[in-house]
This record gives structure tokens, sequence and C-alpha cells, in this order.
């Protein structure tokens, strides 16, 4: 997920979200998040438009219980810090699904 810019504090994601942005909230320990490592970076490639960012979702709980982030890996699409759309679910999403989600914005 080396494409993937990590945010470690609620400034740094307020920023983030200012951008054409889209952050994937995602633990190390998950096995559908690990699962989403096999085809996150063709995502990003695919996406120019977009600005890709990770949450460690142990780390900035309060944030994701903020927001409603109850399943993981979700993806929550935002521009000038307001939210365009989310894939937020606790089931595994595939490389085409997180692709359509994209594709509905």
């Amino acid at each position: 997920m080396d494409k993937l810019i990590p945010l470690h504090s609620l400034k740094e994601f307020e920023e983030a979200i200012q951008n054409r942005s889209i952050v994937v909230f995602s633990t190390e320990w998950c096995p559908d998040c690990l699962y989403m490592k096999t085809y996150i970076e063709h995502i990003v490639e695919s996406n120019p438009a977009y600005r890709f960012y990770y949450v460690n979702r142990d780390d900035m709980l309060d944030l994701c219980i903020e927001l409603k982030i109850l399943g993981i890996p979700s993806f929550v699409a935002y521009d000038k810090g307001e939210e365009l759309g989310r894939f937020v679910s606790k089931l595994r999403k595939t490389e085409e699904e997180v692709q359509s989600f994209i594709d509905s914005i």
C-alpha cells in the first residue's frame, strides 16, 4: 500500500480532505484489508484525479467513530472538505466494486 499517503492526525486528515481525495480506512490485522493490498495500487494508478490516503482505524478510532466507519476496509471520497460518497460495509471489497464506487462519484 505504498501508494497510499498515511494520515496520522486529525489535522492531517482535515488538510487531506480539502483535495479531491479518497481516504481508505483499514488496519494491519484485518483479513479483508490484507486482501485489498492485492489491488489497491492498481486502483490508485487508474484514478489519477484523486489523491489516496490511508487511515489506520486502530490509531484514529475516535475519527472513525465520528465518521461512522464501522466496517473495514472502507473508502470515503472528499473534495473541498465535503464528503462526495462512501463505500462502507463490513464485507470484503473487490477491485471491481471499489472501481465502480469511484466511477459513481
